[in-house]
């Protein structure tokens, strides 16, 4: 049990380090990745265990999105 605590714990950690990485809100986060505001609610409080798939998953897409960001901004930068 304690096990599963300590867990549930890390990860409601990586996904509130996460969401604010974005400099979103809790509500921003839940439309951009269309999660209902309650369960999402209930991963960072620690109430529910996020699935630890989910969380690789928006982390990915996280970075991906920064890194395309990041290269168009270069990429518009040289074009000037």
């Amino acid at each position: 049990m304690a096990k599963n605590n300590e867990e549930n714990n890390v990860s409601k950690e990586r996904l509130i380090e996460l969401r604010k990485s974005t400099g979103m809100t809790r509500k921003e986060f839940c439309e951009y990745f269309d999660i209902p505001y309650r369960t999402m609610t209930d991963w960072e409080l620690g109430n529910r265990t996020m699935p630890d798939y989910l969380l690789r998953l928006m982390t990915y897409k996280v970075k991906m999105e920064a890194m395309m960001k990041k290269k168009k901004k270069g990429a518009n930068e040289n074009d000037g």
